[in-house]
């Protein structure tokens, strides 16, 4: 279960439900803006560098008054080339201050993230498995104290 606070009230919600989906929503968005620091003012293209993690790189893909679009992932070499995983497309809604990842390449290609992205089997199911998956990789990131300038 989830926990949502409105005002001074505390409501209990349901896992993989619309009004859970919109809740880690709203969670992501605080974990971004941790990260992050302005969302509506990012840079074009940004890289956060960890003692302990793999840097992430981050590219404005759209900016408007009420949204920003961007891609954010790490940078894999295998077999001399460079590879991007988990190549997350995010949403940023800023007026609702909501996150959404919208969409990440087909299959992980690193090991450590192939257990982590599960396919749905519905549209609620697969936004929920993705954002599932954008929540837990941002906490990784602000565990390894990743900020962006």
């Amino acid at each position: 279960m989830f926990i949502e606070t409105v005002g001074q009230r505390v409501r209990l919600v349901r896992p993989r439900s619309f009004a859970g989906l919109m809740t880690l929503y709203a969670s992501n968005h605080v974990r971004l803006r941790q990260l992050l620091g302005n969302l509506r003012s990012l840079p074009s293209g940004s890289v956060s560098t960890s003692p302990t993690d793999l840097s992430i790189h981050l590219i404005l893909n759209e900016r408007s008054r009420y949204t920003t679009t961007l891609h954010m992932t790490y940078w894999f070499e295998v077999r001399g080339l460079m590879l991007t995983d988990p190549d997350l497309l995010l949403r940023i809604y800023h007026d609702a201050r909501l996150a959404e990842a919208v969409s990440c390449s087909a299959q992980p290609r690193h090991a450590a993230l192939k257990d982590l992205l599960l396919p749905g089997t519905s549209e609620l199911a697969r936004r929920w498995s993705l954002n599932i998956f954008l929540n837990k990789w941002l906490e990784h990131c602000l565990d390894h104290r990743h900020r962006f300038a």
